[in-house]
């Protein structure tokens, strides 16, 4: 299963385009959302492309494929918007291992769920890409799609039986 995890898309349809294409690219299978999909927040500026009706058009075209988990700049509304669910969180098992697939916001890097050793702990929320491991969890984040912090690119991960730091193009 060839799977691309994304987050922090924060409205932005360019970036999410850009997500998109490098989906069909790998042809990935699924692709798997962090949270924070069309507001772009109090606290960031607005994104290159903020459009977020465009980003759900975009997604929902893709609704088949997409699996998503609510950050917290996802309002009631956006679940009206999208064609496809946006879960508090989500367990996957790909490969005979357990994803734990979350915003980060209430579970985190700081506050793991009860996970045994060799699960993956996915989560977006602080834009900054991270690939470490606790106690025998493999801890991951993408970064960000749209608003990437800590000069850290825009980027997103893509699975094909390992992780792979992606970059999108600007």
């Amino acid at each position: 299963m060839k799977i691309i995890v994304a987050s922090d898309l924060h409205g932005s349809e360019y970036y999410t385009r850009a997500l998109i294409e490098e989906a069909d690219k790998r042809k990935a299978d699924k692709i798997l959302l962090l949270g924070d999909l069309y507001y772009h927040g109090p606290r960031n500026p607005l994104p290159k492309g903020y459009a977020p009706q465009k980003v759900a058009e975009l997604l929902n075209a893709k609704k088949d494929i997409v699996i998503a988990v609510r950050g917290n700049c996802d309002a009631d509304v956006d679940c009206m918007i999208s064609q496809f669910p946006l879960c508090k969180e989500v367990q996957l098992f790909v490969d005979g291992k357990t994803w734990f697939c979350t915003h980060g916001h209430e579970f985190s890097f700081d506050n793991l769920p009860p996970l045994a050793a060799g699960s993956v702990f996915l989560q977006g929320h602080t834009h900054v890409p991270v690939h470490e491991v606790k106690d025998g969890v493999l801890l991951l984040n993408p970064g960000s799609v749209s608003l990437p912090k800590e000069n850290s690119a825009h980027s997103c991960l893509f699975y094909d039986g390992e992780f792979h730091a992606c970059t999108l193009n600007e």
